[in-house]
């Protein structure tokens, strides 16, 4: 785990012996896995540590500065697949609860054991839509922080993802290559939504031959109840193209 190490180093990031090893367990089932159900295309060992984990630690550069040392901070992963970001950010910070929502059951089926092999606590699975678990009591407004990676253009994810932030709360999406009409594309689904674009960072780093960005949002009022909307029609119709 050298070039996760040291990409975490950069990050200001020092991993523990611990959290080396539950890096390298995630790999090899993640590997052994793969061979039964579609996963990852990225397999080679250098590339799921800066590809996946790395990238995925790079969440910690929009973290809210007080956020994660409060007792009521909570994370909800939204189409989290194998695991990413959530579980890296859970192997770095052990104590925030953990929402993971997968809609594919094989996939949701990896999780629970990942995270039963890595020994983590407080982490939920959701084998759910966005669509339909946003509207639950218990998910809906509730979450600190929401995460999604590689899931969606950002005028339905924010469909997708702002429903579940609590007033206050921050939903961060991880983006790469051209952003700009995606950005433009999504301001009138974060205003519909409740939210406020706050800010775009880069992600400066070498390990990356990419251009890849974190697209943070910030809740300030209600979503309203109507979002998000039936499955599959935030994808089909975003918000800015409804009339």
């Amino acid at each position: 785990m050298r070039t996760l190490i040291e990409g975490a180093g950069k990050l200001g990031i020092k991993l523990t012996t611990r959290q080396v090893k539950q890096f390298e367990l995630y790999y090899q089932e993640l590997i052994e896995w793969n061979r039964r159900i579609n996963l990852t295309a990225i397999t080679d060992y250098s590339s799921v540590q800066v590809k996946h984990f790395l990238d995925s630690l790079t969440i910690t550069l929009a973290l809210p500065e007080e956020g994660m040392e409060r007792p009521d901070f909570n994370i909800i992963d939204i189409g989290t697949g194998a695991g990413f970001p959530g579980v890296p950010l859970k192997i770095l910070f052990p104590q925030p609860p953990l929402v993971l929502i997968e809609p594919t059951t094989k996939k949701t089926a990896f999780l629970h054991h990942i995270i039963h092999k890595l020994e983590l606590e407080n982490v939920e699975v959701l084998n759910s839509r966005a669509e339909e678990a946003a509207h639950l009591p218990l998910y809906r407004e509730q979450f600190a922080l929401a995460l999604s990676r590689a899931v969606a253009l950002l005028p339905t994810l924010v469909e997708l993802s702002l429903p579940f932030c609590q007033i206050g709360g921050r939903f961060i999406a991880q983006k790469k290559g051209e952003i700009d009409l995606e950005i433009n594309g999504a301001k009138k689904a974060i205003a519909a939504l409740g939210g406020k674009l706050d800010q775009i960072k880069k992600i400066e780093l070498g390990e990356f031959n990419d251009a890849r960005y974190l697209v943070i949002i910030d809740k300030i009022y209600p979503t309203p109840g109507k979002y998000p909307r039936r499955a599959g029609l935030p994808k089909r119709r975003p918000v800015q193209e409804v009339k």
